[in-house]
């Protein structure tokens, strides 16, 4: 289904299309695809020449922030098709607070060699296992998936650190699973004491604003609270423990 389309900006607000792309960091090609696609409504005719607003660039931002979260093109157009036809760029802009990645996820396929280019050094199957099972990579057809240069980078660091590579697994696996819980519980939490009431309240424009400036700010300081939090409760259980002795 195509985007329905918007009523025109002012004049001051319109975007050509190399406009709309420095904007948005999407080059022209893409937004034209996006548009053949339906992600975007079509743009205001002035002559010859398409006119973008407010609520393409916010649109645009979706996509990409839905893009940068691993959704493939099918999923983005199923979402954005329930998105109600009078959605405008505040709306637009509050479900991409929403939206915004927690963290970078900058997965890429490469083959044996160029994993070890990047490792800098050979890898043995078991290594590579070991490497899987923290996370930092799965194997692909091919090759593997990398999760990041960051975490191959740690991986490596854990890989040669001379503790047995199972302890560093079952760690990862002890972080992985608490921070999965943690993660469903802070969101139910937030659905529960801040989305809900706002879409009760029949979603008003008035709170749009400052319920995305809110989600802004949710982020650094979740994360940082969750590692105050957790440094706080090792050096607790370091005393605990020495205490026992």
């Amino acid at each position: 289904m195509a985007a329905v389309p918007t009523p025109p900006a002012p004049d001051e607000e319109l975007l050509t299309v190399d406009q709309l792309a420095e904007r948005t960091g999407i080059t022209v090609r893409t937004i034209r695809f996006y548009a053949g696609r339906g992600l975007i409504p079509p743009p205001t005719l002035r002559g010859r020449t398409g006119l973008y607003g407010p609520d393409h660039v916010a649109r645009l931002g979706l996509v990409s922030e839905l893009s940068a979260l691993g959704f493939t093109l099918a999923a983005i157009e199923g979402h954005l098709r329930a998105l109600p036809a009078t959605a405008g760029a505040e709306e637009l802009a509050l479900r991409r607070a929403l939206l915004t990645p927690w963290a970078t996820e900058q997965a890429e396929d490469v083959d044996a060699a160029e994993l070890e280019r990047r490792a800098g050094r050979a890898l043995s199957a078991e290594e590579v296992d070991a490497l899987a099972g923290l996370g930092v990579l799965e194997r692909v057809e091919g090759g593997v998936r990398l999760r990041g240069p960051t975490s191959l980078h740690e991986g490596m660091a854990l890989l040669d650190s001379g503790l047995p590579i199972e302890l560093w697994t079952r760690a990862h696996r002890i972080v992985e699973r608490h921070t999965a819980a943690m993660a469903e519980e802070l969101m139910e939490l937030f659905q529960a004491e801040v989305l809900q009431p706002y879409r009760d309240r029949g979603r008003p424009p008035a709170e749009r604003g400052r319920l995305a400036a809110a989600l802004q700010q949710l982020k650094p300081i979740t994360v940082g609270g969750v590692v105050t939090a957790f440094g706080r409760a090792v050096n607790r259980t370091i005393r605990d423990r020495l205490g026992e002795r």
